[in-house]
C-alpha cells in the first residue's frame, strides 16, 4: 500500500488548510479551510474541488476557526456526504462560526448586488445559511485522547494543542501488511502558558510531521498581558471614559473576560459594568461551560455566579436594540464586541459614537493586518471611515501585546523537542514565506530535521508498499 498526500491549501499561506491522504483503496482530507486575505486567495475558494467527491471517504478536522472548516458546507453542497470527525467542543463551535459565515456570505452578495459593484449579474454566496446547516449531521465528535477508527486500517487520536476551545494536535496510525506509520499534524499550537487552555500536547513520534509556521520567525515579547490590560483601563477611566474592547468572538473574548475578571477581583479595576454585545461570542463562550473538562477554568468555574463568565457586572447582550442602547451610554464601563479587527460587526457602532471623544479609549487586543480599520487605528490616523463617513479619532487607541493565541517561534521549536525521535519528513505549513522559511532553517540547522516547504497542489509520496 502507497501512501501520498497533496496539498488542497495551507501551502505558502495560513489559510484555506487541506491537505488530501491517499491510501489508494481509501481517501480522507485532513481540515477543510477556507481561503481567506488576497483576492487571489479568495478566488481558489470557487475553484472546482480537484478530485471526485465520491471517492473521497471521511475529514478530519484539527479545529474550529474558518481557515480549517470554512470550506466545509462549499464541500458538502458539491455532494461530500461522509464523516466529519472532529473533537466535542469543536462541533459545537464549528456550527456557531459556520452558520455566521454563511450569514456574511449571504449579505455580502445580497450588498453586491444592490450596490451593483460585482463582475457578476447576479452575484452568488459561496454558499448559504441552508448549506452550513447541511454539514451538521455529518459531524461525528470525538474526545480527547480516546483512539478511534476511520476505516479498518487507520486509527485517529486527539490530544490538546491549546489555541482555541477543541483544538487538536491529531495523531494518525495506518497499519499497512508490513508495518505500521504514524502521521501527526500539529493543526495551529496554542501557548504554553495560556490561562483558560491547555498546553500543546507533546507527542514522542512521528514518522511524517506536518507543522504549523505562523509565528514560525517571530517571538512573542516577554510581557504580563493582564498587568498591560489593567494599565490601557485605568489610563481611560482616569479621564472617566467608556472603554472599546474590539475582540474575536471565539478565544480572544473568552481570555479577555477572564483578566477583566482577574483585575476586578483583586482590585486593580474598578468594578464597572462590561457588556459582552456580541452574539457569537455569547454563544462561544456557552461552549466553553458545557466542555469545562477541555480547559483549566473547571474549577473556578463551580463557584456559580461568581466567575469569568457569569458575575454580577457583566452583561451578554444579543438583540440588536439592547447594542444600540450602548451608543449614547457616557462613563465608566467596557464594551467588549466583533469584530477583532474593526472590519465590520457591532463594534462599528459603537466606535461611530465613540471614537470622537477624547475621554473614550479603544483597547486592540490581537493582531490588525494591514489595510484593516484596526490597523490605521493603532498607525495613529486622525479618522476612519465608517458607513461612509469620516469620523474624527479623539478617544485614546492603546493596544496589548502577548495575546495571540498563536504559538510563536520558541513554543514551536519548544514542541518540536517533544519529539523522542526525529520524524523522518517535516511539512512546514501554514505559514506565510518567511515564516515558513526561518521555522524550516531552525529546524534543520537545530534539530537535524529533514524539513520541506509544500507548494499548493503539490504532491508527495509519504511511503511505499507498508
Amino acid at each position: 500500500m502507497d501512501v501520498t498526500v497533496k496539498f488542497l491549501g495551507g501551502a505558502g499561506s495560513v489559510t484555506g488548510s487541506k491537505y488530501l491522504i491517499d491510501l489508494g483503496e481509501f481517501e480522507f482530507l485532513v481540515d477543510c479551510g477556507l481561503f481567506q486575505g488576497p483576492r487571489d486567495l479568495r478566488e481558489r475558494n470557487w475553484d472546482k474541488f480537484p478530485m471526485p467527491l465520491q471517492d473521497m471517504e471521511a475529514i478530519i478536522i484539527t479545529h474550529a476557526h474558518l481557515d480549517h472548516i470554512g470550506y466545509l458546507p462549499r464541500l458538502v453542497r458539491q455532494g461530500f456526504s461522509g464523516p466529519i470527525y472532529c473533537t466535542e467542543p469543536t462541533a459545537e463551535l464549528a456550527k456557531i462560526l459556520l452558520l455566521d459565515s454563511a450569514k456574511l456570505q449571504e449579505e455580502e452578495a445580497e450588498y453586491a448586488r444592490k450596490k451593483g459593484y460585482s463582475r457578476h449579474s447576479d452575484p452568488q454566496p459561496l454558499y448559504t445559511i441552508e448549506d452550513a446547516e447541511a454539514v451538521f449531521p455529518l459531524l461525528v465528535p470525538q474526545p480527547f485522547e480516546e483512539p478511534f477508527q476511520i476505516h479498518p486500517t487507520i486509527t485517529v487520536t486527539y490530544y490538546h494543542a491549546g489555541h482555541i476551545l477543541g483544538a487538536a494536535v491529531t495523531k494518525i496510525l495506518i497499519r499497512g501488511d508490513q508495518q505500521e506509520k504514524r502521521l501527526v499534524f500539529s493543526g495551529d499550537l496554542g501557548r504554553f502558558h495560556d490561562p483558560l487552555l491547555y498546553p500543546p500536547t507533546l507527542v514522542p513520534r512521528a514518522d511524517i510531521l506536518w507543522i504549523e509556521s505562523t509565528y514560525g520567525d517571530r517571538i512573542s515579547p516577554k510581557t504580563k498581558p493582564e498587568e498591560e490590560l489593567g494599565r490601557a483601563i485605568r489610563d481611560i477611566f482616569d479621564r472617566d471614559g467608556l472603554v472599546i474592547i474590539p475582540s474575536f468572538a471565539v478565544g480572544r473574548t473568552q481570555l479577555v473576560l477572564y483578566y477583566l475578571f482577574q483585575l476586578m477581583k483583586k482590585g486593580k479595576i474598578p468594578k464597572v459594568p462590561i457588556f459582552l454585545d456580541s452574539p457569537m461570542a455569547i454563544n462561544a463562550t456557552k461552549v466553553y461551560l458545557d466542555y469545562g473538562k477541555d480547559h483549566q477554568l473547571a474549577a473556578m468555574l463551580e463557584q456559580e455566579n461568581q466567575h469569568p463568565f457569569n458575575h454580577d457586572q457583566l452583561h451578554y447582550y444579543q438583540k440588536q436594540e439592547q447594542s444600540k442602547s450602548l451608543n449614547e451610554y457616557r462613563g465608566r464601563a467596557i464594551i467588549i464586541s466583533a469584530s477583532g479587527m474593526a472590519t465590520g460587526g457591532r463594534v462599528l457602532h459603537h466606535l461611530f459614537h465613540h471614537l470622537p471623544h477624547e475621554k473614550n479609549g479603544v483597547i486592540f487586543v490581537g493582531y490588525q493586518a494591514e489595510g484593516t480599520r484596526g490597523r490605521r487605528l493603532i498607525e495613529g490616523e486622525p479618522s476612519v471611515r465608517i458607513y461612509g463617513l469620516e469620523v474624527p479619532v479623539k478617544a485614546k487607541i492603546h493596544q496589548i501585546e502577548g495575546l495571540s493565541a498563536h504559538a510563536d517561534q520558541e513554543e514551536l521549536l519548544e514542541w518540536a523537542d517533544g519529539f523522542c525521535e526525529k520524524p523522518k519528513l517535516t511539512f512546514i505549513i501554514h505559514g506565510e514565506g518567511r515564516g515558513a522559511a526561518v521555522l524550516s532553517q531552525k529546524l534543520k540547522e537545530e534539530n537535524g530535521w529533514n524539513t520541506i516547504i509544500p507548494q499548493y497542489l503539490e504532491s508527495f509520496v509519504l511511503f511505499e508498499g507498508i
